[in-house]
């Protein structure tokens, strides 16, 4: 969606996870500080000092917690704070949880990898030749029910499953590929995952988890939820925020007509809904080391990368992506993003590492740190960026004309923007480059005797484009 232990079975250890704001937490996890956990500390403080995160995070490695700390707002409106206990919606993080659904039925004998999905949804006969396996890889071709819904639902009316199905079944809507022939990451293909194990286990998604995962794995801050569709009073929850350029201020998602999807599509089960916490997720990954729920065997299927039928690696699993390097060995990982939320979960297999990331507010600067922790990790050195203090900055703020145009030079979040939308990043004092832009697209700003700003030059060499804008005044 919009759009990431048990190593050991470990662990019935009460202990109290320390960080500066949250001094202890009765949990069963240990921190063991070292030499990584001040880096890591000063890595997300700056992060959060500079509005690139707010959230949770949790390092461990071996089992064992280095580093776990909180950052920032909970709740806008009552001014509540994380905490390390604070649970967040998992957004894409949640398909895992759906594949070991899958997994654990596959074993019980109720469903077959290679059962055709009009098995257990009659409705959708018309895929004749979709399977289970192909929705846990991606490589079913299903056209994206998000889309779909827009144009097509009521959006008075929050959908589930079942009217997505329903839609599905009246539209016939062509596949976008031959089932097996390419990979595409679908969204929709989780939410019938999710249908087929309500189908095959006769309970509720939700009800489902709850009993075969989470309950045997004692991750008591772990639920499905769906917080507009079925509202209830959580404790210690995180709401999920957006950004608004108008109002300058963060707004949860519901009040963006822009983001009314989050709403209309809030009864949907399978692709997220998962909720959970950091140190949960830590129980979560130890047991995929163990064999409390899954053996040998079926761990391999699931953090495997499954080719196309023309040989290309998917490098997915089920409900993982899998990574594999010469630096970092196999690692598994998945992220999420949705209605504020973006959400990180890496596993290192090989190392025995794992990195946890929870965040609740989502803007134009929002920043994954995870790439620095995994090199912390690795005590591999972390490049300090070029960067210019704010009297600088601000200089360069205005309105500039060209024969052709006006353009804003903008200041927000401590960077300056092109038109309030593309970043600007300071390569020399009077030099930058538009993050994300390939080819490179640089602003080289000119400056009169005096050092104000004159205009700025901007070029894209590869495109033929350099053009002048003048400083207005």
């Amino acid at each position: 969606m919009k759009k990431i232990s048990i190593l050991l079975a470990a662990v019935s250890l009460i202990l109290a996870c320390k960080n500066k704001e949250n001094t202890k937490s009765a949990l069963a996890f240990e921190v063991e500080e070292n030499d990584k956990t001040q880096q890591l500390d000063s890595v997300y403080s700056a992060h959060y000092d500079r509005n690139e995160f707010n959230g949770n995070v949790l390092v461990a490695e071996n089992g064992k917690i280095i580093f776990h700390k909180s950052y920032g707002i909970a709740n806008e409106e009552t001014k509540e704070k994380l905490d390390i206990n604070t649970s967040f919606e998992l957004a894409s993080v949640s398909k895992q949880f759906t594949a070991m659904g899958i997994v654990q039925l596959q074993k019980e004998g109720k469903l077959s990898y290679n059962d055709l999905i009009s098995k257990y949804i009659p409705e959708l006969t018309y895929y004749s030749d979709v399977t289970i396996k192909n929705l846990l890889i991606h490589t079913g071709g299903l056209p994206d029910y998000m889309g779909m819904m827009a144009e097509h639902w009521d959006k008075s009316k929050i959908a589930t499953n079942d009217d997505v199905i329903e839609i599905f079944a009246k539209l016939k809507p062509e596949k976008e590929f031959e089932p097996g022939k390419k990979y595409s990451y679908s969204n929709t293909g989780y939410l019938i995952l999710g249908t087929i194990i309500e189908s095959v286990s006769e309970k509720s998604f939700g009800k489902y988890l709850n009993e075969k995962i989470f309950t045997p794995l004692k991750m008591e801050n772990t639920f499905v939820y769906r917080r507009r569709f079925q509202p209830k009073k959580i404790d210690n929850y995180a709401e999920g925020y957006i950004y608004s350029d108008s109002l300058k201020k963060n707004i949860l998602p519901d009040d963006s007509p822009d983001e009314d999807y989050v709403v209309y599509l809030d009864g949907i089960v399978g692709d997220g809904m998962v909720n959970s916490n950091t140190i949960d997720l830590l129980k979560w990954d130890r047991a995929l080391y163990g064999n409390e729920l899954i053996n040998a065997e079926d761990k391999k299927l699931i953090f495997s990368s499954y080719p196309t039928e023309s040989g290309e690696e998917t490098d997915y699993g089920f409900g993982w992506f899998v990574r594999n390097d010469s630096i970092y060995g196999k690692r598994v990982l998945h992220s999420g993003g949705w209605a504020g939320y973006i959400t990180w979960i890496e596993r290192h297999i090989d190392a025995d590492k794992t990195i946890i990331q929870l965040m609740n507010i989502e803007n134009k600067i929002t920043t994954s740190p995870a790439k620095y922790a995994r090199k912390i990790l690795y005590n591999q050195p972390i490049e300090q960026p070029f960067t210019l203090p704010e009297e600088v900055l601000k200089k360069y703020v205005g309105t500039y004309s060209s024969e052709e145009q006006d353009s804003e030079i903008t200041y927000e979040f401590g960077r300056l923007w092109d038109s309030g939308e593309y970043e600007l990043k300071p390569i020399s004092e009077t030099k930058f480059i538009i993050i994300g832009f390939r080819p490179e697209v640089s602003f080289t700003f000119n400056l009169n005797d005096d050092g104000s700003v004159k205009s700025y030059r901007v070029q894209q060499k590869e495109n033929d484009i350099d053009n002048t804008y003048f400083r207005k005044k």
